[in-house]
């Protein structure tokens, strides 16, 4: 077989028809997931990065310090 020269590609030629219809299926943009209803009250477990100064400060308040940095988060996102 490697004996046999290769055919030029035409526009009917059916692997370039398969191509062209394999760059146009993964050529689409993926849609987000949709967002869902935040139920308010309800917190959520994360891991944050905030220098040490930063946590001494809102620490140095007592017990309650993630809810007041909650409500500094909330504050500077203007909710």
């Amino acid at each position: 077989m490697a004996d046999q020269p290769r055919r030029p590609r035409t526009l009917g030629d059916a692997r370039t028809e398969a191509e062209a219809a394999f760059k146009r299926a993964t050529a689409k943009v993926a849609e987000a997931p949709p967002k869902q209803n935040v139920i308010p009250g309800i917190k959520e477990q994360v891991t944050l990065r905030i220098d040490q100064d930063v946590l001494a400060y809102f620490q140095d308040g007592g017990p309650g310090w993630q809810d007041r940095i909650n409500d500094a988060l909330r504050k500077a996102a203007g909710k």
